[in-house]
């Protein structure tokens, strides 16, 4: 007996790519660009669909826990689905498995512009996240497989400054699009994006699959995998609410552990593994996936106070948030191309700590901030913030995709993804827990250290909650010496559990720093680069 299922056993083991491309064809730069539009709808979708909630919780009547099921709807579904995605794509090819996430991410944008319930609308982001799953890691198989070796790097690195300027573009195009037409309008803007890419993919993009790509399926392996990801996420999801203690936590992360343990075991006596559990015998590898789970929880996680303190404690729009957050993306966008001819030139080790220690000296420089610090002051250390994770994003990447082979680069695409979405769920979850900590131990003190009337009874927990997220509790028609200090008290103590948030954060980044001295340029990097494109 055996859960895997072969498929087309008959066909041959060899090179299914095409002839030596030319023209427009499998052109290197123009499949990076026709895969950058396609990776752009999808990371402009991820920031753009924030700065919607709200209008879609009052259109829709739609309750918090709703709202919060459009966000973690995609994310489940992105983080379970990813490296059976890249398996899919090592399988059918990347060229397919690309066009059909380009094809099903476009229309299920356009169902939940068309949604008439929060229903189908959380309901369309989860087929949202299984096709961007199919997209992202088939992006980077195609990058792999069109790429001599010596240009790899400048091609991620401009695949990095692509996702870098879709991000930033998110909050800004959304505001705008929220303020000016509609909230549907934030997913129709997908549908004529999804088209050029589709045009572009099917003009352009050429498949090319290893000699010996998989030809079977790890069924048992796939499903194991999922419910080990989906258990590890809904956990951490969930934590923020239920508390780290509590039994239904901790079940969901025993079942995540178990079946991890059961997958690993599993991986071993399939004949052909879901992950052959060899590419971790590379050191570099798998310094390099304990690099991106890192990199993403001191960014991710720290990133998701900097929104609340720049909306809720400078009382900016949307809109105005985006823009202050323009030097970290700005940077990302300019350093991503320059780290990768960087990379190019030194090997990813370098960089890639350089890149952290950057990180880290920002961390420790934005747990500095006051509910009074100026832009000035503010956009150095984002700066500094999008100039250190620039090298990161591109050295990581090219250190797991480069030291996997080239038949398992669509998994390996999938890894690096999923580590990023461990990563910043992982980062989201522990730094809103030290924040909540900070703000429980610190709040009443500081309440009654102001002199303010004591909060009627069963109020301050409530009240507690809204300080996490630096909302002030001043009660309507309160003087203004009293909403002053309310404010006052809200604001110190929400920054307090933020330096302290930013401060674990940078100390996650100094530990990455070390693991990235393990890291190394990709062995298996010029095995196969450019082959679709000889």
């Amino acid at each position: 007996m055996t859960s895997q299922i072969t498929v087309d056993d008959q066909v041959p083991a060899k090179e299914t790519g095409p002839a030596p491309a030319s023209g427009l064809r499998g052109h290197p730069w123009l499949t990076l660009f026709a895969v950058a539009v396609g990776v752009m709808m999808v990371t402009l979708d991820g920031t753009i669909v924030a700065v919607a909630n709200p209008a879609i919780q009052k259109d829709l009547n739609a309750s918090l826990a709703d709202v919060q099921w459009i966000t973690n709807g995609y994310l489940l579904a992105l983080a379970v689905s990813l490296i059976t995605a890249g398996k899919l794509g090592d399988r059918f090819g990347h060229r397919q498995t690309f066009l059909l996430g380009i094809a099903g991410f476009a229309a299920s944008s356009t169902a939940i512009g068309l949604s008439s319930s929060v229903e189908l609308v959380i309901g369309c982001r989860v087929a949202q996240g299984l096709f961007g799953a199919l997209l992202m890691p088939a992006a980077l198989g195609l990058l792999r497989a069109t790429f001599p070796a010596e240009k790899l790097n400048m091609a991620i690195g401009i695949w990095g400054m692509v996702i870098g300027a879709s991000t930033a573009a998110g909050p800004i195009v959304g505001g705008l699009l929220v303020e000016n037409v509609s909230w549907q309008s934030v997913f129709f803007v997908n549908v004529p994006v999804g088209i050029i890419a589709l045009v572009l993919g099917l003009v352009i993009l050429v498949d090319h699959r290893a000699e010996n790509a998989p030809r079977s399926f790890d069924v048992l392996g796939i499903l194991v995998l999922s419910a080990a990801m989906f258990s590890l996420i809904w956990a951490l999801i969930k934590a923020a609410e239920w508390g780290w203690g509590d039994p239904r936590t901790l079940v969901f992360l025993a079942v995540s552990v178990l079946c991890f343990v059961f997958f690993a075991f599993w991986e071993t006596k399939v004949s052909e593994p879901l992950i052959p559990l060899s590419l971790f015998r590379s050191l570099p590898l798998s310094a390099g996936t304990v690099l991106m789970v890192l990199m993403a929880f001191a960014f991710m996680g720290g990133l998701f106070f900097v929104t609340f303190y720049l909306q809720n404690v400078h009382l900016m729009s949307p809109v105005d948030s985006g823009l202050h957050l323009l030097p970290l993306t700005g940077m990302m966008i300019v350093g991503s191309p320059l780290a990768g001819a960087a990379i190019t030139k030194a090997g990813p080790r370098i960089p890639l700590v350089a890149g952290m220690v950057a990180t880290a000296a920002a961390c420790f420089g934005m747990a500095q901030l006051t509910p009074g610090t100026g832009t000035l002051t503010m956009s150095l250390w984002f700066a500094l913030l999008g100039l250190g994770l620039a090298p990161v994003m591109v050295g990581a990447t090219e250190v797991i995709v480069g030291n996997a082979p080239l038949e398992l680069s669509g998994v390996a695409g999938g890894l690096q993804q999923a580590a990023m979405q461990v990563g910043g769920s992982l980062g989201t979850a522990v730094l809103g827990a030290v924040m909540a900590s900070t703000v429980s131990s610190s709040f009443g003190d500081n309440w009654a250290e102001a002199e303010l009337p004591p909060l009627p009874e069963g109020q301050l927990e409530l009240v507690e909650k809204g300080v996490q997220v630096g909302l002030a509790p001043v009660p309507p028609g309160a003087p203004e010496p009293v909403a002053q200090a309310i404010t006052k008290v809200a604001h110190d103590t929400f920054v307090s559990g933020m330096s302290t948030a930013f401060t674990v954060a940078g100390v996650v980044a100094v530990l990455a720093a070390v693991v990235a001295c393990f890291t190394k340029r990709g062995v298996n990097a010029a095995a196969g680069a450019g082959a679709a494109h000889v």
